[in-house]
């Protein structure tokens, strides 16, 4: 088994404008994905604005794997109905836990990533000392789909035994 560096907590706050899959509504749900990990939130009844503010939690043995999330719509008779997809790139948040951040006031913007071709912001994602922690807010524009984004944010856990950067 690999090393693993560390984990990345995921907190899925909410879905803004989802697609309409269902009569009036959609039941969505999201799966996250990165190398053989799957993990998955609740299902939300009849919400295209859902709030989850669920922690998902994967462990990060190769930095360069993208994650990637996938909103479906729950239903019980046929198979789920997909709502989008996006994936982002961990590398420049796992830059900024390599930095000496003694010192920083909580608050401190450290880097700021920007919307582009190469990934799925929907506007500039800030990456954040907080409260002694590293965290990274994200809006991630749905892909293969009319409409919707997805709010999470990124925290780093290390724990006794990580091989750490």
């Amino acid at each position: 088994m690999e090393s693993i560096l560390g984990l990345l907590r995921i907190r899925v706050k909410r879905g803004i404008n989802l697609a309409v899959r269902d009569v009036r509504s959609s039941d969505p749900y999201v799966v996250i994905r990165m190398g053989n990990q799957k993990l998955k939130t609740r299902v939300i009844k009849k919400d295209v604005n859902p709030h989850w503010n669920e922690d998902l939690t994967l462990s990060v043995t190769d930095p360069n794997l993208p994650v990637k999330l996938t909103v479906y719509d729950h239903d019980l008779f046929t198979k789920d109905d997909k709502m989008g997809e996006a994936e982002f790139d961990i590398r420049p948040f796992i830059e900024t836990l390599k930095m000496n951040l003694a010192g920083l006031s909580s608050g401190t913007v450290i880097t700021r990533i920007q919307p582009s071709r190469q990934n799925c912001l929907s506007e500039d994602s800030c990456i954040i000392y907080s409260d002694g922690k590293v965290v990274q807010d994200l809006f991630l524009r749905l892909k293969n789909v009319e409409c919707g984004e997805l709010e999470i944010q990124l925290q780093w856990i290390t724990f006794p035994n990580s091989r750490g950067f």
